[in-house]
């Protein structure tokens, strides 16, 4: 499963929740640049070290509350991920 893939989980997983339409829209806006960072990654090949290092380089550019939202944003992608069996716990300490 890729980053889009795992997107299109979370979009509804997050739309069954009652997300608003607003939430959803700036959600897809981070998936766009995380893709764009990194590419349109298979899970398997994304690491904690990975999302650290895209997260710092980011820091750089952001107000603290955007780079609050971005990182609200990844850890609820990879949580979804985790908790729906596509990722492993192994893979995130990596």
């Amino acid at each position: 499963m890729n980053l889009k893939d795992l997107w299109m989980l979370h979009e509804a997983d997050k739309r069954i929740l009652g997300f608003s339409s607003h939430t959803l829209k700036a959600y897809s806006l981070q998936l766009k640049m995380l893709v764009l960072e990194l590419g349109d990654l298979e899970l398997e090949e994304i690491s904690l070290i990975i999302l650290k290092e895209y997260l710092a380089r980011v820091s750089e550019k952001l107000k603290p509350s955007s780079l609050g939202h971005r990182i609200r944003f990844v850890r609820s992608l990879f949580r979804l991920a985790f908790e729906e069996g596509h990722l492993s716990g192994i893979l995130l300490s990596s």
